[in-house]
């Protein structure tokens, strides 16, 4: 299993976010997700400047097994989304946490992240799922 960044909190539902220094937060799926989905073929992004919910889904990943939805882990506007997996959805395949990231998104409230899981609580959840 690849490292896990120690600066991403997850989503049960295995969305990651990175709160960046600039105050945005960026948003992708994990590489465990990403493994089990397989080859990506399709990626749904949303649209700059919609607002989004925690906890709703606002992207969607398809791979040639399965359509899957991605969920905003926190509420805020879009504020910009990965054009370059429009032609190259596999980059999620690649490089889950770094180029395959899906959106960004100007928080409302960046305290929710403190409500997802750390990546050694999610690494746990991933391996209690593999058994």
């Amino acid at each position: 299993m690849n490292e896990i960044p120690g600066d991403l909190k997850f989503l049960k539902s295995h969305e990651w976010a990175r709160m960046e220094d600039s105050g945005r937060v960026t948003i992708g799926i994990s590489e465990h997700a990403q493994s089990l989905l397989g080859d990506l073929v399709y990626v749904e992004l949303p649209s700059v400047g919609d607002t989004v919910k925690s906890g709703n889904a606002c992207a969607v990943v398809e791979s040639v097994k399965a359509a899957s939805d991605v969920y905003s882990p926190v509420s805020g506007t879009v504020v910009a989304v990965n054009e370059a997996l429009n032609d190259k959805p596999e980059t999620i395949n690649e490089d889950a946490y770094g180029e395959g990231w899906i959106f960004a998104v100007k928080p409302d409230d960046a305290a929710e992240l403190d409500e997802m899981m750390d990546p050694d609580d999610y690494a746990t959840m991933i391996e209690d799922e593999d058994h």
